[in-house]
């Protein structure tokens, strides 16, 4: 059996997530609410521990038993979704922008 950490709600980031912090190994994890959800580790902590995140004191084994995390030896991490990159070089609307701010670009693709 896995050992359970529980998890607090530690404040609100500025970008509006919810910062939930252990206690007992000092993972830190940013996880923002729908509509649209992420989450997000800002330390990691003991990542070979169940880390549930409850509001009520002492409610960790009751909260992992509703959900299954009694003696689970693997639990299913959602894939990290890498972010958009952006095109390596900027199309009309772009070169129009970066003249806005007196940025010129040259036509090989490169910041003049």
């Amino acid at each position: 059996m896995r050992v359970i950490h529980e998890m607090k709600l530690v404040g609100r980031l500025a970008s509006g997530a919810d910062e939930w912090s252990c206690p007992t190994c000092g993972r830190r994890i940013a996880l923002r609410r729908p509509p649209d959800p992420d989450l997000t580790v800002l330390e990691p902590g003991d990542e070979s521990a169940v880390h549930v995140g409850v509001i009520e004191p002492g409610a960790a084994a009751t909260t992992a038993e509703k959900y299954g995390l009694g003696p689970v030896q693997e639990i299913p991490r959602p894939k990290r979704q890498q972010p958009d990159r952006p095109a390596q070089t900027p199309d009309e609307a772009d070169r129009a922008w970066l003249a806005a701010l007196g940025i010129a670009w040259g036509d090989d693709g490169e910041a003049a």
